[in-house]
């Protein structure tokens, strides 16, 4: 059982209504966790970002397995709620409960930390009748003995993307990311074949399209990550390459040209980067080394050059921050040329090192939420004055996500990618499929008549003229720069509870 998520600048809900799907991509670890569990029992997934959850569904379960991030949490509480009216048993886990369970009511048996671990502690005990309340976290297992997800409780119809993950952990230590709490500093990572496996698993299944590797830092061990890459070079070209991938990573990866030019080989076509902020003070303070190193608009240009699509993290409210810091990451990302740039506000999660610090400084004032681009106020006593902080992120905001300054965006990526795809398959003039055609269709119907016709219309021939056969990548980002205009003419008009986009902007 897989709760909503509230509907933010992530959820691209808006976004993948013109391509007919319901959500982005299907829980992995629930989907990791029936196959931890193995046979001898009935599974069923509901993802209540697809479906609701049914009377009918509680009636057959003998027990509900919930996974939750925080920013899910008021979702998760609602559904353990029903579940305890049923009387049916919760076993919750995932990454909101393992940071916060001591919070959580109305479940039975808490399987915290990395399931290779607690699931099969689980399993022996129910099956012997005798299962635990808490299962804690415990050491950080290998992960190269993971069973493939059972990609066949989900209805694939209903998402864009499938996710695969090939490691866990990361080398840096930021100084707000719970990565690091969560799954260590030492990075682990599955073998060639186990993904390979999965990704035979997904084409067995039917799947053709979007995979998103849903590691933290896919080149967090840059050897592994080049062999890894070698051997997904071979299968997508054996099987005509009917995945685009796409992941996250450090900004270094532009000083690595090999692993660059195999990312692009295999199909790899956007990679999100926490790039967090043009000030020097404040990535030095927060321990965002790797950022320093260079300049930052040269190696997103870098990647972009190479033919990958930066997409990029950006973080108001550090200590170090200036007063004037909202105009600087307006012209910041304006600079990179970075469409989907996720500005939030910092956030001090707990088991962070930023949390810790906060507290012994007497500044912490509650625990997040988790969502910390639909927030208004931070969750600590900030350097500067709050409100400073507030207005300049909705300036940064309403002034980023104004079509003009969207489209200009998004044009400067199109035109900082090669004429030509190192990708073989995309060097050739490509068929267009019949999702593609009509979410093509659906955005020159919509966004073309739409209050923003102007600016979209510029975008799209200007695009289309300079890349021709970035079309696809043009359309993309047109009708991604919707779902962006719907959630922030909502942030302009806080006190409408919803508003749709036939209300909004189109």
């Amino acid at each position: 059982m897989y709760p909503r998520t509230p509907d933010t600048y992530w959820s691209y809900r808006h976004a993948l209504e013109f391509v007919g799907k319901r959500a982005l991509m299907p829980p992995l670890g629930l989907l990791t966790a029936a196959a931890i569990m193995g046979d001898g029992f009935e599974y069923r997934l509901v993802d209540m970002n697809v479906e609701p959850l049914g009377e009918e569904d509680l009636g057959w379960a003998d027990y509900v397995f919930v996974s939750a991030m925080i920013v899910q949490a008021d979702s998760m509480v609602e559904v353990i709620a029903r579940c305890n009216r049923a009387g049916v048993p919760v076993v919750a886990g995932g990454p909101y409960p393992t940071s916060c369970h001591e919070e959580i009511d109305g479940v039975a048996h808490f399987v915290l930390g990395e399931g290779e671990c607690t699931i099969p502690q689980f399993r022996r005990d129910l099956l012997a009748g005798e299962p635990k309340p808490l299962y804690p976290a415990g050491e950080r297992p290998a992960i190269d003995t993971v069973p493939v997800p059972r990609f066949d409780l989900c209805r694939m119809s209903l998402y864009d993307t499938m996710p695969l993950q090939f490691s866990r952990g990361c080398p840096f230590d930021c100084e707000f990311c719970d990565i690091v709490s969560l799954f260590g500093h030492r990075v682990r990572t599955k073998s060639a074949d186990q993904f390979v496996r999965e990704m035979d698993a997904l084409y067995d299944r039917g799947f053709r399209g979007n995979v998103f590797v849903v590691d933290d830092n896919f080149i967090g061990n840059r050897r592994l990550a080049k062999a890894l890459l070698r051997r997904i070079g071979s299968w997508q070209a054996e099987h005509g390459y009917p995945f685009s991938f796409s992941t996250e990573a450090s900004i270094d990866l532009a000083d690595d040209r090999e692993l660059l030019s195999l990312l692009v080989t295999c199909g790899f076509t956007m990679v999100f980067v926490g790039l967090e902020t043009p000030v020097e003070a404040s990535l030095q303070s927060a321990g965002k080394h790797q950022n320093l190193r260079g300049n930052m608009v040269e190696k997103v240009r870098r990647i972009q050059n190479a033919g990958i699509e930066v997409t990029a993290g950006f973080i108001i409210g550090f200590d170090s921050d200036p007063a004037d810091i909202a105009t600087r990451q307006i012209a910041f990302i304006q600079e990179l040329g970075v469409p989907t740039a996720m500005v939030g506000l910092l956030l001090a999660l707990p088991n962070t090192r930023l949390w810790d610090r906060l507290s012994k400084e007497g500044r912490m004032r509650f625990r997040s939420g988790g969502n910390n681009t639909h927030t208004s106020e931070l969750n600590f006593v900030p350097r500067l004055p709050q409100t400073t902080l507030l207005d300049g992120y909705r300036r940064v905001l309403k002034t980023i996500y104004t079509p003009r300054r969207y489209f200009q965006r998004a044009l400067r990526l199109v035109m900082s990618l090669p004429r030509r795809s190192a990708t073989p398959h995309r060097s050739a003039p490509r068929r267009i499929s019949w999702s593609q055609a009509r979410a093509f269709h659906r955005s020159l119907t919509r966004q073309g008549s739409s209050s923003y016709a102007f600016w979209y219309w510029q975008f799209l021939v200007r695009a289309v003229a300079v890349r021709p056969r970035q079309i696809v990548t043009a359309v993309t980002l047109a009708v991604r720069g919707h779902h962006f205009f719907v959630i922030t003419d909502r942030l302009r008009r806080p006190s409408r509870s919803e508003v749709t986009p036939a209300e909004s902007v189109s």
